[in-house]
Order: C-alpha cells, then structure tokens, then sequence
C-alpha cells in the first residue's frame, strides 16, 4: 500500500532533468463564462485583452508544458471562450458543463500525456516558476498527485495540481459522487491509501494573500496590479507583485485579507 507523504520543499530539491524530458506534460485550463459571483470574469480586460489570455500567456512560459488545453463547456454562452482559444492558437476542448471530471479526462484521452496540469480560469496572476516546481515535486518524488494548495504557503490564486494521467482515468472510471465530477481531482487526493500524495510548500507563508479572481473587488486588486507592473515587464512574477505590495501600502487590505480557502483535502 502506498503511504500519504508530506514534502516540504522548494529550494533544494534535487534535480533530474532527463526523466522529465522523456515524459509529456499537458496542462488543462477549465475555464467559463457563467461564473456566478461574476459573471463573464474570464473575459474582463486586462491591459486590453481578455483575462483569460493574460493567464494563458502566463502558463505558456512554463518550461516544462508541452501543451495547454482550454477545457470549457459545451454550454452556448462559452462559445466565445472557443473562438478566442482558435483566434489565439490555443488547443481548445469543449464537453460537459457540469461533468468537468469527463470534461477532462475527454479533453486529453489522446495526447498520451504522462502528467496533467490542472489550472483554473480565475488566477490571472499565475507564475510560471511555481507551476513548473510543482511539476518537478511531483516527478522527482515519484508522486501520483501534487499540489501547492493543501497546506498552502502560496496566496490563492498560484494553485497548481500535478497528476498521473493513470489516476485521472482512474477517477473518470470510478468516481460517482457530484462533488468528485465537479472538482476533477478530489477521488485521487481522497484516496492517499491508494495514491502517492505529496504538498508542496514554499519557504514564506503568503497564504493570507488574496490573488484569485472570484468577485469584483478581485477583479479591481488584480486590475491594479497589472497597471502597476505590465507594461514594464510583461513577465512580471510573484516577487514582483510582493515588491509592488509593499511599497504601496494602500494595497495592503487585499494582502492582509483573511480569505476562506477553497482547498481542504477532507471535502
């Protein structure tokens, strides 16, 4: 039986680049229009394109990406969503609104991944450098499921899974209850009896920040934030959000802000 273990690491981990070559990595991006706190979010402008882009162009410097998927619904109000992805080049697959489990496992059934990305369409602050350390934690321990979101040290909106696609077919087999299907990962992190499950730490505890986009007063901290650093540096990373947020301590509520996590691995 494999054992529920916990990693805590993010400078010193051991590298081994040659296994990760050999092995193909593909990102899914579920995204939709009819979010609804706030609806239409993923197509809010950011710096003149839709924030849905701005969080693709961020994911595509992952180094260690072979591929991203937008997975949206077949739903008619996400057939926006569908031409953006084709305007832009971005591979995009459409299935079940409500079933986002089979969304997924139909999105990348003939990619012959070795590894599947989950990302979600609300964190327009992703960072490359996180999501490709994940990746790594995941592969060097050998792990079937990663996260940086269970006893997270990150601020939400940096959330990345990293899983076998042997454990994402498993649970599009056998999961049944609603919140499996609609969560996609939850019959995998569920199971540690079964799976090898590892947590991805940093080295600070930013997990009080609140950089996901949910509501509309996300939206406007976001907003300011890409005001702020973007048009001087296109790749702006975490370090430079933190450096931003410290010298302008107007900005400190949203730092500060208690938030309620979407993450719990017992839900």
């Amino acid at each position: 039986r494999r054992r529920h273990t916990r990693y805590i690491s993010v400078t010193g981990v051991q590298t081994c680049a040659l296994p990760i070559l050999k092995m193909k990595i593909v990102a899914v991006l579920q995204a939709r229009m009819n979010s609804s706190r706030l609806p239409g979010k993923v197509f809010k402008p950011l710096c003149g394109e839709p924030m849905l882009w701005r969080q693709i162009e961020r994911v595509l410097r992952a180094d260690l990406i072979d591929k991203l998927i937008v997975a949206t619904s077949d739903d008619a109000s996400d057939d926006v969503l569908e031409v953006l992805c084709n305007d832009k080049h971005i591979a995009c697959y459409r299935g079940d609104l409500d079933n986002v489990l089979d969304r997924f496992c139909r999105a990348v059934e003939h990619e012959e991944a070795d590894y599947i990305v989950r990302l979600t369409g609300d964190c327009p602050l992703a960072d490359h450098e996180v999501i490709d350390q994940v990746i790594r934690h995941c592969i060097d321990n050998d792990l079937d499921y990663s996260t940086n979101a269970f006893e997270s040290t990150f601020p939400d909106g940096l959330d990345v899974e990293v899983f076998s696609y042997q454990c994402l077919v498993d649970a599009n087999m056998e999961a049944k209850l609603p919140s499996q299907l609609e969560h996609v990962t939850p019959f995998i992190y569920q199971q540690p009896q079964r799976y090898k499950i590892g947590y991805f730490r940093g080295d600070e505890d930013l997990s009080h920040m609140r950089w996901t986009v949910d509501v509309k007063e996300d939206y406007e901290f976001v907003s300011k934030i890409y005001e702020a650093l973007f048009d001087n540096n296109r790749d702006f990373l975490s370090i430079d959000i933190l450096k931003f947020l410290a010298e302008n301590r107007s900005e400190e509520r949203r730092v500060g802000k208690e938030c309620r996590s979407r993450w719990s691995p017992y839900h």
